[in-house]
Order: structure tokens, then sequence, then C-alpha cells
């Protein structure tokens, strides 16, 4: 019997970085409201709420990009796209990712590169919090090398056959 392919794995660790990155917008939403509470009506706001609010927008964020990739959820202009031929869709899709595939590893090895700085130096957030600022900035490259390695998958995809997935359905 033969195990899941590497893929397969891939795929559902990013359903799960997905579902994380649902819960770390949806924490951010109720620490702001919390803070919003404290402050307005208490008079008493807190130190933290709105720098781990952002910690977790930022960390869901990138870690939720690669599944919307997969699902076709992102962004995309796809005006002059539609009313292309099926081959030259295929052409521009492939070109479109390969773009996001070289933007993302240029993204995650700077993004490395400052985080392993931040964290040699032990800078911190310089706030009331006084965060190390490396937990931030960790987020950037762990983000868009997942993102690189969805982009890659989608390429390959592409390449051996696979039909040009359609945009999600606007809701």
């Amino acid at each position: 019997m033969r195990g899941p392919d590497v893929i397969t794995m891939y795929q559902r660790l990013i359903h799960v970085c997905a579902w994380f990155a649902a819960c770390l917008m949806v924490l951010a939403g109720a620490m702001l409201t919390y803070e919003v509470v404290a402050r307005y009506f208490f008079i008493r706001p807190t130190i933290w709420a709105g720098e781990l609010s952002q910690l977790c927008l930022i960390w869901g964020c990138m870690i939720g990009m690669p599944q919307l990739m997969k699902a076709r959820q992102h962004i995309t202009v796809s005006a002059v796209t539609s009313l292309l031929q099926p081959g030259a869709r295929k052409v521009a899709e492939l070109c479109a990712l390969a773009c996001v595939l070289v933007f993302s590893t240029i993204v995650a090895l700077y993004g490395w590169d400052i985080f392993h700085d931040s964290f040699q130096r032990g800078r911190t957030t310089g706030s009331l919090l006084d965060m190390p600022i490396w937990v931030v900035e960790l987020a950037i490259p762990v983000g868009f090398a997942l993102l690189a390695v969805q982009a890659l998958i989608e390429i390959v995809q592409l390449a051996r056959g696979a039909a040009i997935p359609e945009e999600a359905a606007h809701e």
C-alpha cells in the first residue's frame, strides 16, 4: 500500500493553514472588539489588543495565501484573459503563475534575511508590549514560501495537461 504523496500532504497542510488563518482573523476581531469596549465603555484600554490583533492579521493573511490560490479565490483581473482561446489562456495562466513563483521566492528569501537579522539582534516592537519583532517578521518568509510551493504545484499540474481552473464565482 502506498502512502499519501507529497502534493496531497502539502494540500492538507495548506488546508489546515487556511482554517488556522480563519481562526486568527476571528481572534483578531474579538481582540479589537474587546479593546473598543474596554477603551470607550470602561476607559481601561489594553496594551496588548492592538499589537496582538495585528500579529494575528499578518499571520492569517500570509498563511492563507496558498489556499486562496488553489481555490482560485485570490484577486484576478480576467477582462482580457476571459476573451482568449483556451491555448492562449493556458499560456497566460502559466506566465502569471511563473511571476507569482518568482516574486514569492524573492520575497521569501529576503524576508528570511530580515527575520534572521531581527532574531539575532533581539529586536523588539518598541511598543508597550515590546514583543520580539521576529515573531511578526517570520510570517513573511513562511507565507510566501508556502505560496511559491503552491504556484509551482499549479504550474506542474497545468503543464501536465490539467484543465485551466475557472475563477471562483463572485459572491
